[in-house]
């Protein structure tokens, strides 16, 4: 649970820089979509971090399902919790499973239109254009158009970070950093560490809101296919490419 919850937090936060560039520099998060397209290093890294998550749910269940046998009958004696004992570390399961329902909705926003796209060779169709894989900006508009989006992702940052802010420093301390001097200052970085990443996630998740309702996606297009004619790779623009992909859940 260590190990996977730590490089799963470098993940998330290295996730939440990258949104940042899709705000102060668009064709540069292109960019870096399209580098971090199908390639076999970033089918790699996917499987990986893939079987990251994977471990960290099984290790979860593994571990809930344990702590609860160790009880037994006494767990229904307990009527009041001693008042260090942290509300997230009584509910991490609960916050984990709101977070896998979350992600399973921007693995399907993103993921499944963009990598699984270019994988299976084709493209999503949006408004009768086709929208190449690694148009990042263009899925951010898409996503961030529909009004449950944004609700959907601030409700999974908030479980984020309880679930986060607790993992953070209960990580160290499986590892053996439980003293009376570090584990407090611990819990001081974890939460700075997870109130910055989350609420970083929160302000892109407004801004990626306002910015998909205050412009049209014909705009948005134009703009990506100038930034592809200008790097004279119209081969993978918009209006060429592969089939069209079916649209998921009727969208």
């Amino acid at each position: 649970m260590a190990v996977t919850g730590a490089c799963l937090v470098l993940f998330i936060t290295f996730h939440c820089l990258m949104n940042g560039v899709a705000i102060f520099w668009p064709s540069g998060y292109n960019a870096v979509c399209e580098f971090l397209g199908a390639n076999w290093y970033a089918l790699v890294a996917t499987v990986g971090l893939a079987a990251l998550v994977v471990i960290h749910i099984i290790y979860a269940v593994w571990l809930t399902l344990q702590n609860r046998s160790a009880r037994g009958n006494d767990r229904y004696n307990v009527v009041s919790k001693p008042p260090q004992v942290e509300w997230a570390s009584q509910n991490m399961l609960v916050l984990g499973i709101v977070i896998v329902a979350f992600l399973v909705v921007h693995m399907i926003q993103f993921w499944a239109k963009m990598q699984l796209a270019e994988i299976l060779g084709c493209e999503y169709v949006h408004d009768g254009i086709e929208v190449a894989p690694a148009a990042g900006t263009l899925f951010i508009h898409i996503a961030f158009s529909q009004i449950w989006t944004p609700i959907v992702y601030i409700i999974g940052f908030v479980a984020l970070w309880f679930h986060m802010n607790h993992g953070f420093w209960s990580m160290f301390q499986s590892c053996g950093w439980n003293g009376s001097t570090w584990l407090p200052r611990l819990k001081t970085i974890g939460c700075w560490w997870t109130t910055i990443v989350v609420g970083l996630f929160i302000l892109e998740a407004v801004v990626f809101t306002v910015r998909a309702n205050s412009n049209d996606f014909a705009t948005e297009v134009a703009e990506y296919t100038e930034w592809k004619s200008a790097e004279g790779a119209l081969s993978t623009d918009v209006f060429n490419g592969g089939e069209p992909c079916a649209a998921p859940f009727g969208e």
